[in-house]
Formats: C-alpha cells, structure tokens, sequence
C-alpha cells in the first residue's frame, strides 16, 4: 500500500468511523494485510474488549446496587427493582455465555469490589440513607447476585 492509500485509510478513521469499519471488513475479506490500518485495527479490537468488561460491570453494579435496595429498604421494594434486579442477572448470564473467559473478572477479588463499591454509593443516592445502613464489603457471594430467583432478606 502506498502513502496516499495510508493516509486515506487514516483520515477516514477520525471523519468517519462507521466507513472506516465496512473499508476495513472489505480488506480483511479479500485479504488485503498490506492495505490494513493496523494501528487503529489493533486499537479497536482491544477497545472490543474493554466494551465487553464495562459491559459485565455496568450489568453486575445495576444488580448490586438494585440487591442493596432491596436489602436495605425493604418497605420500598417494588416490582420495578424486581424487573430491572432480573433484566441484569439476564444480560449478565448473555454476557457470560457469549464471552465465558469474563468470569474472570467475577472471581478478582479487587475488581469485584471496585464495582461493589460503585453500587454501594449509587445506592447510598438513590436511598438517601446513611452510608452506615450499607455493608463496606459486598454482602452478597457471586452465586447470589448471578441466581435469578435470590433476593437478600433485610435481617441477612
């Protein structure tokens, strides 16, 4: 590839994504190596799966913060935490079966209360109650929060 074709490739990557992307599906498909914007190609695959990670923590905070809701309101329960509590576990378990090596990240200790945490305030705003009423470490195991039929008592 020459540098115009380059420079090209470059330019339409920053005016517009969405024909960088069909341009470069073409290349790959007729097998064009030498024609690929490498560069931004191994930038947007890795990006690809940090999508996926934000993904399974978006989802996993969204159950948390929802379970910690229901455990420490329990007089403001109401069907639409329920529903919003099983969508989540749903795109969690999607997200597991299409990408099972994410379950890494279920079983780091560190990354998991990272996202704990995340919840943990969310809920602190939403409840408007006292940082004290809710567990400084995440009260619920991973099989609990992924179990679409648990939801956490207020006495537990």
């Amino acid at each position: 590839m020459n540098s115009i074709e380059f420079q090209m490739l470059q330019t339409l990557y920053e005016q517009d994504f969405c024909a960088w992307v069909e341009q470069t599906a073409e290349l790959l498909q007729s097998h064009q190596w030498d024609t690929l914007d490498l560069e931004h190609l191994i930038e947007e695959v890795v990006d690809l799966g940090k999508s996926q990670q934000r993904a399974l923590q978006s989802a996993l905070r969204l159950v948390l913060s929802h379970l910690l809701k229901w455990k420490y309101q329990p007089e403001r329960r109401s069907h639409s935490w329920q529903v919003t509590i099983t969508r989540e576990r749903l795109n969690l378990d999607e997200l597991l079966q299409e990408s099972p090596s994410l379950r890494r990240f279920l079983n780091d200790a560190e990354w998991l209360n990272t996202t704990y945490q995340r919840a943990r305030r969310e809920a602190i705003v939403e409840t408007s109650l006292s940082e004290e009423n809710f567990a400084i470490a995440c009260p619920f195991a991973v099989d609990e929060i992924l179990d679409l039929d648990f939801y956490p008592n207020a006495e537990e």
